[in-house]
């Protein structure tokens, strides 16, 4: 079966998908996912195991060798990404059952299911794909499986959310099959290794640079980079809260993945700083990092505070991307893989919220960190994580970043990356301030802790922050030795 790892992390899910989707009505579809996410993530976990100790894996689709057939091409770099999106979909099935019972009408749930595992097996195509063609592909499974998905939001705001990321998602596919068209014109070959070897001898062609902004562009997109970020505050804030946990945990993980693939494996190295790629990553990671932190201050609504810190969040990983060093892109994995654990927790947390009192606004939070001390204490712990406190996740990234920063000498960067975590502390601040320091509004007298099955994964996410703030030998070490297989040059 290791043969097949790769084959199978997409096979399985995208297999599952229409099964899921004739199921009848009950937890049955449910059991099926749950089944299908937690099989993946043990074979991610058994791909990134076989990939650090072996090397890279070749996966040759209907044995049509590469150029000319489709590859799966599995290093440290897509192998530890698969496991970050495999992994919390794992963590997230079990808090989907409640959460989708209350959230989903009885009719809907075999559908939402299934439409979950297309969004997952193209997550998981677009990680394993050598085949940039193959990756436009699985972009497009996994974004219409994602705009269905976060129009089943139980408010009406979720459809013109829904609608709004369509248009934007299309704009940038569109624009990412423009820029592939154009590299293909020139080089005829669209598998990634390929295009590494021939790329050099065309990269100082005007078509060559037209289409490495596009694809950018299109992907820039994707990944809510700053300022084309505009879809992502009312995904995240109306999608139902599973969708919501799941998106952004992984689906912008996935999408910096891609672009640090196409920067530092398929175009040469030193391209991105020969073009004002990288200074456009610095600038926008800073313009993001502020802005957005500015803006998620003043949010009356939970969700929707931490929407615009994911965007914040984006700007830290642009940020790495953008020093084009060894340690830059160390860091940007880094965060990659914390921020997944911390915005996962923070999501999850505030779904717990909904369940029990139907809303998450400030006003209807008041006073309630005393009613749900397990809910509200993963929002602190997560919070602490989210502003870089010392023995969290948080702070690891950000000592990876400063450190790049400083490498650099790039004072600004230092400065803006700390002054980011002090808007995070202001509002965070908010948050907490509303749970313990407000009086218990008339509505909030009574309300019982989240069940069980909503807390235990909020609280392994919890958990793992902590872990990974105090030992973080592994992510540091995959995320090195993925910089390394990026071939991402120290300086």
């Amino acid at each position: 079966m290791q043969d097949h790892l790769s084959l199978l992390l997409v096979v399985i899910p995208l297999v599952a998908a229409p099964v899921a989707a004739v199921l009848p009505q009950g937890r049955l579809p449910w059991f099926v996912a749950l089944m299908v996410t937690s099989a993946c993530a043990t074979l991610a976990g058994m791909q990134l195991w076989a990939v650090v100790h072996d090397g890279v894996i070749s996966y040759e689709l209907g044995g049509w060798a590469p150029p000319w057939g489709i590859e799966y091409r599995i290093d440290v770099v897509n192998a530890f990404v698969a496991l970050i999106v495999s992994g919390i979909a794992a963590i997230t099935l079990p808090y989907a059952l409640l959460s989708v019972e209350k959230e989903i009408p009885d009719h809907q749930i075999p559908l939402f299911y299934s439409a979950f595992l297309l969004c997952f097996a193209g997550l998981l195509g677009i990680t394993q794909t050598g085949d940039i063609f193959n990756l436009f592909v699985f972009l497009e499974i996994s974004s219409l499986s994602s705009y269905a998905l976060i129009s089943l939001g139980r408010r009406r705001q979720a459809l013109t959310s829904a609608y709004q990321y369509l248009i934007m998602g299309t704009l940038g596919a569109t624009f990412f099959l423009i820029g592939v068209g154009l590299i293909y014109a020139q080089t005829g070959t669209l598998n990634m290794m390929d295009l590494a070897e021939r790329l050099p001898g065309v990269s100082g062609l005007k078509t060559i640079h037209t289409g490495f902004a596009f694809i950018m562009i299109g992907f820039a997109l994707k990944l809510a980079l700053f300022p084309l970020h505009l879809w992502l505050p009312n995904a995240y804030t109306y999608a139902p809260s599973v969708i919501t946990v799941f998106l952004a945990s992984t689906a912008t993980k996935v999408a910096l993945y891609v672009m640090v693939r196409i920067l530092f494996t398929v175009f040469p190295n030193g391209f991105v700083t020969a073009t004002p790629a990288a200074d456009l990553f610095v600038l926008s990671g800073i313009a993001g990092i502020l802005s957005a932190s500015v803006y998620a201050i003043y949010q009356v609504d939970v969700k929707r505070l931490l929407a615009y810190s994911s965007v914040a969040q984006i700007g830290y990983m642009a940020l790495g991307i953008g020093f084009a060093s060894a340690m830059g892109v160390t860091a940007a994995i880094i965060h990659l893989f914390n921020h997944a654990l911390m915005k996962g927790a923070l999501f999850m947390a505030v779904g717990a919220i909904i369940y029990r009192i139907g809303a998450c606004r400030m006003e209807n939070i008041e006073g309630l960190g005393r009613q749900m001390p397990w809910t509200f204490g993963a929002i602190v712990i997560g919070g602490l994580s989210l502003i870089g406190v010392p023995g969290t996740a948080g702070f690891i990234s950000k000592w990876y970043l400063v450190l790049a920063a400083l490498e650099q000498q790039a004072w600004i960067s230092v400065v803006v990356i700390l002054t980011g975590s002090l808007l995070a502390m202001v509002y965070m601040g908010k948050v907490i301030e509303a749970l313990y320091f407000k009086p218990v509004t008339e509505t909030n007298i009574v309300v019982k802790e989240a069940p069980m099955l909503l807390l235990t994964p909020t609280w392994i996410l919890v958990i793992a922050n902590i872990y990974f703030g105090l030992d973080a030998e592994f992510t540091v070490g995959v995320a090195e030795h993925a910089a390394r297989a990026l071939g991402v040059v120290a300086k």
